[in-house]
C-alpha cells in the first residue's frame, strides 16, 4: 500500500533529501508549510489524511486515520486557496516529469552550467516544482529557506542562474535582477515591464506550475478559450485528482481553470483573472490586472491591487489600493490620468485608499476577497 507522508521539514536540503527517500520508497509527498498555526496545521492534515509526518530531525510520526494513495502518485499539494480548507492536489511521477520537462526545454537549461536558486515556500508548486526540475534535469539545486535579496543576490554572484520569483521579490532584486540567466515569474499578475531575462507564467496547483510562458504554451500543453472567454488546459502535467478523488477535467482532459482570458493578435494568451476579479462600472468592463500593470509603473507606488466596491452612481468604482513608495504617495489625479490615457477613462480609479500592506498568499497572488476590509467604512 502506497502512503502519504507529510514533509514538516523547513526549505532546505534535508527537505530535498527526504523527499528523494519517500519518493525512493514509493511514498507520496505532502509539504507542510513551516509557518502554519498550529490549528490550520491540524485542519489541513485532517483533511489531507497523510499516514505519517516526517520532521527534521528524521522522526516519523503516525497518524490516525491515514488514506493510501493510489500507485504512481508522487505529490498532493494544498491549493493556495483564499477560504476554508485548501484542496489537495495529487500529482503523478508522470505529470512532473513531463512539468519538469517541459521547463526545462523551454529554458534551454544546461546540467553543465545551470544551477537553480529555490527561495520560494516548498509547500506551494511554485517553490516545490524548482527542486523538482533540479532533481530531474540533473541541475544543483540551492535552497534558501526564505527569500532574502541580498542572499539571492549573492547566490547568482555564486553561480545560480535560475531562478523562480513572484513579483514582489522581482522588485526587491531591482537591477540585481539581471544577475540571473533565467527569471521564472509566478504567482499573481506581472508588472508592466519586466526585465530581458525574465518569463511570465501563467498555471497553478492543478497544472504543475506555470504551462504558459510569456503567453505561448509549454510543449505539450493545449489551450483553448470557451465561449465565454473561460481558460481552459490540456496537457501532460495536470492533477490526476483532487484528495478526496473528484476530477476536475473532462472526458477530453480539459481543465476549466475558473480564469478569463483572450488570444492577441499574434495567437498569444492574455490572462485577464479569476471571474470573479472583474469590475463592471457604469456597464463598463475593467479587469483589474490591466488597470495594475499602469499603475505599478508609476511614482509613489511600491505595491499596488485594484478592486470594486459597491457604488450608488455606477454600480461598482473601481478603488486602487496602492502601498506607498518611500519617496511619497501618489496622488489620486495622476493614478487617474495614467489609466485613462492608456485603457480608457471607465477604467480610471474613483477611489485611492493608502495602506501599509496587501493581502497576499504566501506566493505574492492578493487576496481580492479582502481588500475591501483595507477601507471598512470609507
Amino acid at each position: 500500500m502506497r502512503r502519504l507522508v507529510a514533509l514538516d521539514i523547513p526549505p532546505s536540503e534535508a527537505f530535498v533529501d527526504a523527499l528523494r527517500r519517500c519518493h525512493d520508497a514509493g511514498d507520496a509527498v505532502l509539504p507542510l508549510d513551516d509557518r502554519l498555526p498550529e490549528r490550520a496545521r491540524r485542519d489541513l492534515l485532517a483533511a489531507l489524511a497523510p499516514a505519517a509526518v516526517l520532521d527534521a530531525t528524521g522522526d516519523e510520526h503516525p497518524l490516525d486515520g491515514g488514506q493510501p494513495v493510489e500507485e504512481g502518485d508522487a505529490l498532493v499539494l494544498p491549493t493556495s486557496g483564499s477560504t476554508g480548507i485548501p484542496k489537495g492536489v495529487v500529482l503523478t511521477h508522470a505529470a512532473v516529469a513531463a512539468s519538469a520537462a517541459a521547463v526545462n526545454d523551454r529554458l534551454a537549461v544546461d546540467p553543465a552550467s545551470d544551477r537553480w536558486l529555490s527561495c520560494l515556500p516548498l509547500a506551494h508548486v511554485g517553490g516545490l516544482s524548482v527542486v523538482l526540475r533540479a532533481i530531474a534535469a540533473g541541475v544543483p539545486v540551492e535552497v534558501h529557506r526564505r527569500f532574502d535579496a541580498a542572499a539571492a543576490l549573492a547566490a547568482a554572484a555564486d553561480g545560480a542562474t535560475l531562478v523562480s520569483l513572484v513579483p514582489t521579490a522581482l522588485r526587491r532584486l531591482g537591477a540585481g535582477a539581471a544577475a540571473f540567466r533565467r527569471i521564472v515569474l509566478g504567482g499573481s499578475a506581472p508588472p508592466g515591464q519586466l526585465p530581458g531575462n525574465t518569463h511570465a507564467t501563467y498555471g497553478m496547483t492543478e497544472t504543475g506550475s506555470g504551462v504558459v510562458y510569456d503567453g505561448t504554451p509549454l510543449p505539450g500543453v493545449e489551450v483553448r478559450l470557451a465561449a465565454d472567454g473561460e481558460i481552459h488546459l490540456r496537457g501532460p502535467m495536470l492533477l490526476r485528482a483532487y484528495r478526496d478523488g473528484r476530477d476536475p477535467k473532462d472526458a477530453a482532459g480539459w481543465l476549466a481553470t475558473g480564469d478569463l482570458g483572450a488570444l492577441a493578435t499574434d495567437g498569444r494568451l492574455v490572462v485577464h483573472g479569476r471571474r470573479g476579479d472583474l469590475v463592471i462600472t457604469g456597464g463598463e468592463n475593467v479587469w483589474p490586472a490591466a488597470v495594475e500593470a499602469v499603475l505599478g509603473e508609476l511614482p509613489g507606488v511600491a505595491e499596488v491591487a485594484v478592486g470594486g466596491l459597491p457604488d450608488p452612481e455606477w454600480g461598482e468604482r473601481v478603488v486602487a489600493y496602492v502601498v506607498p513608495a518611500a519617496s511619497g504617495a501618489p496622488r489620486l489625479d495622476d493614478l487617474r490620468a495614467a489609466v485613462r490615457d492608456r485603457l480608457g477613462p471607465w477604467a480610471a480609479p474613483k477611489q485611492l485608499a493608502l495602506v501599509e500592506a496587501l493581502p497576499r498568499t504566501p506566493l505574492g497572488k492578493v487576496r481580492r476577497h479582502e481588500l475591501a476590509a483595507l477601507v471598512a467604512g470609507s
